[in-house]
């Protein structure tokens, strides 16, 4: 049985897109084939992320209009055979996506794909709700920051209102906590919330954590889903957030301040 993932917050900025490719492509890379939907109409980036963007033809509003087949719109990534792509508009309106529409979409790809991640735009405009309102599992993406926090606080009360599930009555949708750009060393300066008071404020499970990284702005900047780079801590953190997600029973890493070893000790400045 196919399940829809969407990947949400309600503050923009906080690593949705990077989040997004990296779990499909960890997804892919196990094994299953997935499917990753740009929801963010007129402010397309994951085709970037993902190194396809002079392959874009037809994107998911070419679709819904009936301009398209998924199968014309669907790009097939390089690196994967079981990673397929849909794009958003660049030129489209944010009401060009409809329930109707939507629905109609995802009901032909979990016909073929087990996993379908939705990379949702930031807030509760139209192009957010649709994201979520077919979603059977929600990855809420923040920062360990108040305000970041608080606006993912915001979101999950969406997600448990406004859903189809929520709707019909239907189990709730399962929703995860991945806290992105944590950096222990500001946590313990009070620069940052740490892991323990996101999860007090908003008492999801934690999935993961991804540290504060220069691999992450890297992988973007190549067109590389930042999990295929094995030797950075971020692609790691990402790697173990898919095998927790698949039932994987895998120790939390990157919460504590990596300890130095005793060159470091002596010779620390």
């Amino acid at each position: 049985m196919a399940r829809i993932i969407v990947v949400t917050s309600g503050k923009g900025g906080v690593g949705k897109t990077t989040t997004s490719a990296a779990i499909a492509m960890g997804l892919a890379k196990k094994g299953h084939k997935t499917a990753v939907i740009d929801f963010d109409v007129g402010l397309r980036n994951l085709d970037l992320i993902l190194g396809c963007e002079r392959r874009v033809v037809y994107d998911f509003v070419n679709v819904i209009n009936g301009e398209a087949t998924l199968n014309q719109a669907l790009i097939k990534d390089k690196r994967c055979d079981k990673l397929f792509v849909l794009p958003a508009s660049q030129t489209r309106d944010k009401d060009a996506l409809t329930v109707e529409g939507v629905g109609k979409a995802f009901k032909e790809l979990k016909k073929t794909f087990k996993y379908i991640v939705c990379d949702s735009p930031a807030g509760i405009e139209r192009g957010a709700h649709l994201a979520m309102y077919f979603a059977d599992d929600a990855f809420v993406v923040t920062n360990p920051e108040v305000s970041s926090v608080r606006d993912s606080d915001r979101m999950l009360g969406i997600l448990s209102s406004k859903s189809q599930r929520a709707e019909k009555s239907e189990t709730p949708i399962k929703e995860y906590l991945l806290l992105t750009r944590y950096n222990p060393a500001r946590v313990k300066l009070g620069e940052m919330l740490s892991v323990e008071d996101v999860q007090d404020i908003l008492s999801l499970h934690l999935l993961g954590v991804i540290p504060e990284s220069q691999s992450v702005l890297n992988a973007s900047n190549s067109g590389t889903p930042v999990i295929l780079d094995e030797q950075s801590d971020a692609g790691q953190a990402y790697s173990d957030i898919v095998d927790r997600y698949l039932g994987e029973d895998k120790p939390h890493r990157f919460i504590d301040e990596a300890k130095k070893g005793l060159f470091g000790r002596l010779f620390r400045s």
